[in-house]
């Protein structure tokens, strides 16, 4: 393998060079989580918040960086999912559970994606996230997930794929 080229690197983000191939990466993360979180009734937890990126509001399962904060280096995977899931939505998880672990998108960055099943849920917070974070927290029974995805993309808001991803590695059905 040739070596790396550092072609632009922030503070949040990198872009790098390999041979002939350019790649994005954070330099101060490597991984990321994401929480599919089921209340005692049936619910999950969605989140809402709007990404510059894509330029609207975005319909996402709880997740977060892996030690892109000093005070969290080295906190394992679990870990990181149930904090992420408590500052996201207010939700303490009696069970943090691993579901799968992929590439977030194997030709544009190294970074793996872990999805996490949180059950035996309590609210401790109104959650909305940490300082800078604008996040609303939704509760959505199984049974209407379908229509209630359908009528946020009627609203112009995008849906993550990672919800989906989610469902199907735990097994449920909407």
């Amino acid at each position: 393998m040739s070596e790396e080229i550092t072609l632009y690197e922030s503070k949040w983000l990198g872009l790098y060079r390999i041979g002939h191939w350019d790649f994005a990466r954070r330099p101060n993360s490597d991984a990321c989580v994401g929480i599919l979180a089921i209340t005692d009734s049936d619910e999950i937890v969605l989140v809402e918040q709007f990404r510059i990126p894509v330029g609207k509001r975005v319909i996402e399962i709880p997740a977060g960086l892996v030690g892109d904060e000093e005070e969290h280096r080295g906190e394992s995977l679990a870990d990181t999912a149930a904090r992420e899931l408590m500052e996201e939505t207010g939700y303490c998880a009696a069970r943090v559970d691993p579901l799968l672990s992929s590439p977030t998108s194997a030709g544009m960055t190294p970074e793996f994606t872990h999805l996490f099943l949180a059950t035996g849920l309590s609210r401790e917070t109104e959650g909305g996230g940490i300082s800078g974070e604008d996040i609303t927290v939704h509760h959505v029974p199984l049974a209407g997930l379908r229509d209630f995805l359908a009528g946020k993309m009627t609203e112009g808001l995008a849906v993550d794929f990672k919800i989906h991803a989610a469902l199907a590695a735990a097994r449920i059905a909407f």
